[in-house]
């Protein structure tokens, strides 16, 4: 729901459900490829055979030209893994192939040096609603919900529960929230208040990568407040995929057993490893220019909206806290996704991906990630783009 994700409806979800015609994904793909003018260039929108080829192009970069390939974990994956624990300032790291295993290894890891199996969490967070209730299902793990505000907890929320965990699992940031973050000082807080309750910190850092900015600290610091630390690879940093778990060593080494037998074991994963390598190299540099120019983005779109008269909008948050916010409105969401596609189309300017009623009736959200193409939008590029799509909207 992103013109990072134009082509798909979520990254968790598959790109059409059964029944529906390709279509109209095919069409939105093609308009943002055709796109002269687009926030988000997307690797998704690459063609497989020319993604394949800029990787290739791209490995000399990150990897010898005699480097062999990796077998089960070694060569280009564990020097990966060593980069991964040298950015977070963490004892070690292991490479994991989802997101979704290196987490339930991770606090099924903690809540056996706990003994305490309940993991406390927001109920908006990756696993509750993108994961087929895999914690309990698969892995024995019990959650619960200090608050279900569009908010991180608070210190008092996670002090005053009112029953036992082992684990505190803080999504930052919190994605379906809005891309929302604490303040450092609340974030500190809350860790603080985990501490006094005697359960370890887990933080879902799938787009831990691009916080640094917000924060006004380096990673290794923020990192530094939690005892594991999940980040993503395809994500922020536009890798093909996997992930990395990073903490203790004597965690990670555990951790390396239960990959294995939860089947994460993979024979080679080099091409995984050299594209999130080139992600380190290229992308995690920029994504402070991105942040800062998606406030520049959002405030535009906000008044861009009220120029154009729409009874109502809303941009969230505002200022955004990372390089992806939210855009609500109060239209149907296939009015939307029409108007987006068109103005794609018949002007070259994707300005939004799809639109999804995610909200009360009549009101429809997307997504906007500002990345390198969107660094060269003015504020008068956003309302022009924003007069275009309104024009196409009903009255």
């Amino acid at each position: 729901m992103t013109a990072d994700d134009t082509d798909q409806t979520r990254p968790e979800e598959p790109a059409t459900s059964p029944g529906e015609e390709a279509d109209p994904r095919a069409r939105r793909v093609a308009a943002a490829r055709g796109a002269t003018r687009i926030l988000h260039r997307s690797p998704l929108h690459l063609p497989l055979v020319e993604r394949l080829a800029a990787l290739a192009a791209a490995a000399p970069e990150v990897v010898g030209a005699d480097e062999p390939v990796d077998v089960y974990g070694d060569g280009v994956v564990a020097a990966l893994e060593e980069e991964v624990a040298r950015l977070l300032g963490k004892e070690a790291a292991v490479f994991f192939p989802t997101g979704t295993m290196a987490q339930q290894v991770a606090l099924r890891c903690w809540a056996g040096r706990t003994g305490n199996a309940t993991v406390a969490l927001h109920p908006q967070a990756h696993p509750e609603l993108h994961e087929g209730g895999a914690f309990g299902a698969v892995s024995g793990l019990r959650p619960v919900h200090p608050t279900r505000e569009p908010r991180l907890p608070t210190a008092g929320e996670v002090r005053d529960f009112p029953e036992p965990f082992g684990a505190l699992m803080l999504e930052l940031p919190l994605r379906e929230a809005g891309f929302v973050l604490p303040t450092w000082e609340q974030l500190e807080a809350v860790v603080e208040a985990a501490r006094e309750r005697d359960a370890v910190v887990h933080v879902d850092g799938a787009r831990l990568w691009e916080c640094t900015r917000h924060f006004g600290r380096p990673l290794t610091e923020i990192a530094g407040l939690a005892d594991s630390v999940y980040v993503s690879f395809y994500k922020s940093l536009e890798g093909l995929s996997g992930a990395a778990l990073a903490g203790p060593r004597t965690l990670v080494e555990e951790a390396r057993v239960w990959r294995h037998r939860y089947g994460g074991q993979l024979f080679q994963q080099f091409p995984a490893a050299v594209s999130a390598l080139l992600g380190l190299e290229r992308v995690l540099p920029r994504l402070p220019d991105y942040v800062a120019h998606a406030r520049v983005v959002a405030e535009a779109l906000h008044e861009g909206f009220a120029a154009a008269g729409v009874p109502w909008s809303r941009v969230h948050p505002r200022p955004p806290h990372t390089h992806e916010f939210q855009v609500w409105l109060p239209y149907a969401a296939d009015v939307l996704d029409e108007a987006s596609v068109g103005q794609a189309e018949e002007t070259g300017t994707f300005l939004f991906g799809r639109w999804f009623a995610d909200g009360p009736p009549g009101l429809s959200v997307t997504e906007v990630t500002v990345t390198e193409e969107g660094l060269r939008w003015t504020a008068a590029d956003v309302k022009e783009a924003v007069a275009e799509f309104v024009r196409r909207l009903p009255r």
